[in-house]
């Protein structure tokens, strides 16, 4: 697979793979099977891989960790800290807020690094912006941690750009994480650009709009009871219904090609630019290997523009998120 950069630090595949879905928010998985998947992933040339402390929470580190042991010289390995875990008495976890004091930045990559096996994170992001921590501070930690050796590199995921301008003063930033697809077009006013401006590798998350965009949810019924997908927005029956249209415009236009919605949703994206990395998730091996052979798919200017007329960033019923998770976003 072809290789992109993330800021000057970090060489990796083209396309990576998101492993949240493997133990968190859209009904988990058999470990035998997840570990399956992932070392699949390896043969099929994807060294990049992302976590965080909260998929589970902390049970999707353990699960990459022990998965990719064998190959820890081949891959890099992103985690994620930012949100206060809680205990609920239930011996079970529970996000509760937002923690990006520095002593709790080091407390978290300590026990990150202890989950997953390593002796040091190659990609450390901070997950969530803290309001009541100065960026300075959150990123200046996560510098010393670089200094200690306990780090590589440094990213932030749904910052806006001014706080990522602050961070890139204090210490180099590889990567932004943010969600974009089709679907999910935020970034292109002012992340992308700030990106672009100061060498900074940008990673799209839910590529793939959560799954809409490969065609198969049909209707909320597609998902099992407990699916984290069926609090958003753009899950709602009605929104649903609505986007049927361009789901179907989509399908067509992939079937032109003889690809998948998938494969081209996620053409797409990584036709964005050079220093973006998408990382869909998948937890079945067919669809690991359905994403992988987009990184092969090159779109003419042509199929980009028709693209571009059939499924324009407004068109899209439901927001990404609902209200409190809007307000953590672009900060």
């Amino acid at each position: 697979m072809q290789q992109r950069r993330l800021g000057s630090e970090l060489t990796v595949s083209a396309l990576g793979l998101g492993c949240m879905g493997m133990s968190f928010a859209y009904g988990g998985q058999p470990e035998a099977e997840a570990i399956e998947t992932l070392r699949r992933a390896v043969d099929l040339g994807i060294t990049f891989f992302d976590t965080a402390e909260m998929y589970g929470p902390f049970e999707n580190e353990k699960l990459v960790g022990k998965a990719l042991a064998p190959f820890r010289d081949r891959v890099v390995i992103a985690t994620k800290f930012g949100f206060k875990i809680a205990e609920t008495g239930e011996g079970r976890e529970r996000i509760v807020g937002v923690d990006s004091r520095p002593e709790h930045v080091r407390a978290v990559c300590d026990a990150s690094l202890q989950r997953l096996g390593v002796e040091v994170i190659d990609l450390f992001y901070q997950h969530r912006v803290d309001p009541a921590v100065p960026i300075e501070d959150t990123v200046g930690a996560m510098a010393d941690l670089v200094r200690a050796g306990k780090v590589r590199a440094l990213g932030l995921s749904e910052a806006g750009a001014a706080t990522i301008r602050r961070a890139h003063a204090v210490h180099p930033i590889a990567a932004v994480q943010t969600e974009y697809s089709l679907w999910s077009r935020e970034p292109e006013a002012a992340v992308l650009p700030t990106c672009i401006e100061l060498g900074i590798g940008f990673v799209p998350y839910s590529p793939l709009g959560r799954g809409l965009l490969t065609g198969a949810i049909r209707d909320r019924a597609s998902l099992a009871p407990d699916d984290y997908r069926l609090t958003m927005p753009r899950f709602e029956a009605e929104n649903l219904a609505a986007n049927q249209r361009l789901l179907d415009t989509l399908a067509t236009l992939a079937r032109d090609k003889g690809v998948t919605p998938a494969q081209l949703a996620l053409a797409w994206v990584l036709s964005r630019g050079d220093f973006i990395v998408p990382i869909p998730g998948a937890r079945k091996i067919r669809h690991l290997e359905e994403n992988a052979a987009a990184a092969d798919l090159v779109l003419s200017a042509a199929d980009l523009q028709t693209i571009a007329d059939a499924m324009p960033a407004d068109a899209v019923n439901g927001g990404r998120y609902g209200e409190a998770g809007l307000a953590m976003v672009d900060l």
